[in-house]
């Protein structure tokens, strides 16, 4: 079977990788290099605890198993140590008792922790006296480009072809025309654009809304920073009242909810750097000093219901799109190969694009 794939983030590159694992030929066309859209500007944290409805909730659960056993016990994308989260405000609190009651129910692992277990699995800790604590101990964060090289080196280990500056321009049936007028014919096409993912839908004929990542304020974008190296203590992934933050190869990267309602993917806010330059060190001991090396502003991958998109719009265009495309990509990876030889996944029986007529 020859199969396109249209986009080379991690979706794509999962795509890729599993379609070529059955043997399909694949060419994966790129419009400009692997990992240049969300996959390359992510805080890549792998969890189910905040996704809804349920079959959402499940479907990002098996993800994060997924990510277990691509890794094989040792990665070095992949950092299964979890996920702290220290809540000092009322309504932080309110939401962490209402998530953990949530999740106990589905039989989630999560556990309230206290301030001296909190210090013992990060000692480097500015632990909020008043706070509540939580742990979720199989979460994750994962380095994105290393796992994207993971996925697109096997798929081209099998056999693969990847096309970066393929701008995808028409796509009619099995054949795809890019900007620069080369033809691509194929059984089946498979678009995993992300942010892109309305556009090249249309192209098919079909209608895939998006949020907009272009707009300020919009949910689809937010702003991640970069520190310079820095010497303190942080193994996992961590969510505070007014800072989130995670490991980044000896950096880290930080996160702030309430800072993303004027992000500008035209034009990053430099005021901001001293914004997170000033809370890092009320979270985490021996940053005071650490610079904050980069700011930019992120632009998520979101279907305009928030849920994940996934299926055949006709015999010969199927469409994956998903705002949770880290956590479920080596799982979409497999459904999705799967479905295109020929047996639909009941995991995906709720996320087809059909919902929009």
């Amino acid at each position: 079977m020859r199969v396109i794939v249209i986009g080379a983030g991690v979706v794509g590159a999962a795509v890729a990788a599993g379609l070529a694992r059955r043997g399909a030929e694949v060419t994966v066309l790129e419009a400009e290099r692997p990992g240049a859209g969300t996959s390359g500007n992510t805080f890549a944290w792998v969890n189910s605890a905040e996704k809804e409805p349920e079959p959402y909730f499940a479907l990002n659960h098996a993800g994060m198993r997924a990510h277990h056993e691509l890794a094989g016990g040792d990665a070095p994308w992949y950092f299964p140590t979890g996920n702290l989260v220290l809540a000092s405000t009322d309504e932080h609190r309110a939401a962490l008792a209402s998530r953990l009651a949530r999740l106990r129910s589905r039989d989630y692992p999560a556990r309230e922790v206290t301030a001296p277990q909190v210090r013992e699995l990060e000692p480097d800790l500015v632990v909020p006296p008043d706070g509540d604590y939580a742990f979720f101990p199989e979460e994750a964060y994962v380095l994105p480009l290393p796992l994207l090289a993971r996925l697109l080196g096997e798929a081209r280990d099998r056999g693969a072809t990847i096309h970066s500056g393929a701008f995808v321009t028409e796509v009619d049936g099995g054949v795809v025309v890019t900007a620069d007028g080369a033809r691509y014919e194929a059984d089946v096409v498979v678009s995993c654009a992300g942010r892109w993912s309305t556009g090249v839908a249309a192209l098919a004929g079909v209608e895939v809304p998006m949020v907009d990542p272009e707009r300020v304020g919009s949910a689809a974008v937010g702003f991640l920073a970069t520190t310079a190296p820095v010497p303190a203590r942080l193994s996992r992934v961590l969510h505070t009242s007014h800072l989130n933050v995670r490991p980044d190869g000896g950096r880290l990267m930080l996160h702030a909810l309430d800072l993303d309602g004027v992000a500008d993917p035209a034009a990053p806010d430099a005021g901001v750097a001293a914004e997170f330059a000033r809370r890092l060190p009320e979270v985490l001991a021996g940053t005071e000093d650490v610079p904050i090396e980069a700011v930019r502003v992120g632009q998520r991958a979101i279907p305009a219901d928030g849920r994940t998109v996934a299926g055949f719009t006709d015999p010969r265009f199927y469409v994956v799109a998903t705002h949770s495309g880290v956590t479920l990509a080596p799982l979409l990876g497999d459904l999705v190969a799967t479905e295109v030889y020929g047996t639909e996944s009941p995991m995906l029986a709720t996320f087809r694009p059909g919902r929009w007529g």
